[in-house]
C-alpha cells in the first residue's frame, strides 16, 4: 500500500480547482491517484471556502430566500440518569431516575363513609349518570348487571372520592411494603 503525500505542487494544483468550482470527484479525477475523500479531507485541513452547491446546480434565476427565524428551543424536562443496571437481561439498559411524587392534599368532606362493597343506593350511579363531581371507582365485574360507580362527591380536582382517592393514590413506599407482603405467601 502506498501513502500518498500531498506534494506543494498538487496542494496548488487543488486549490486552483476548488477555487474554479469543480466538485472533489472531479478534482480527484484531475489530480489522479487521489480518491474523493483524500480531496475534501484536504480542502477541510487547509480550510479553504465550503460550498453549499457546486456552481453547475445553482440557479441563476433561483427567488432569493428570506433567512428562517430560529426555532424556539421546547420545553422539555432533563433527563437525570443513574447508573446502569447490572443484572440479567437489563444488564446494559439505563435506569431512569423517576421525578419526586407530589404530595396531593385531599379535602376531607363529611360525607357517608363508602366501602368497597357496602355503597349507598342513591349514590350508586351508571356511567351515563357520572359527571365531574362524583366518584367514578367502578365496583364490581362489567360484565354483570349489578355493575355500577361509587358516585359519592368526589374531591375537588380528582375523579374519586376521598376513600377511593386513599386507595388510588398511596405512596411508593406502602405499595412496594403491600407487594413485597403479598410475594412471601
Amino acid at each position: 500500500m502506498t501513502v500518498l503525500t500531498w506534494s506543494d505542487d498538487r496542494v496548488e494544483q487543488l486549490k486552483a480547482l476548488w477555487d474554479s468550482g469543480l466538485s472533489a470527484s472531479q478534482i480527484a479525477g484531475e489530480i489522479g491517484n487521489v480518491t474523493r475523500n483524500a480531496v475534501i479531507g484536504k480542502v477541510h485541513r487547509l480550510g479553504l471556502a465550503s460550498r453549499m452547491r457546486p456552481p453547475s446546480m445553482a440557479s441563476t434565476t433561483a427567488a432569493p430566500t428570506t433567512p428562517r427565524a430560529p426555532r424556539k428551543p421546547r420545553n422539555v424536562a432533563p433527563v437525570v440518569r443513574s447508573r446502569p443496571a447490572t443484572q440479567g437481561n437489563t444488564a446494559l439498559a439505563e435506569d431512569f431516575e423517576v421525578a419526586p411524587e407530589v404530595e396531593i392534599a385531599i379535602e376531607v368532606m363529611p360525607q357517608p363513609v363508602v366501602h368497597d362493597n357496602v355503597t349507598p343506593i342513591n349514590h350508586r350511579m351508571t356511567l351515563l349518570e357520572l359527571n365531574e363531581a362524583t366518584c367514578h371507582w367502578p365496583i364490581g365485574d362489567p360484565s354483570s348487571p349489578d355493575f355500577f360507580f361509587c358516585g359519592a362527591r368526589s374531591v375537588s380536582g380528582l375523579p374519586y372520592c376521598a376513600q377511593h382517592s386513599r386507595v388510588a393514590y398511596q405512596p411508593v413506599s406502602e405499595r412496594r411494603r403491600s407487594v413485597a407482603k403479598s410475594g412471601e405467601r
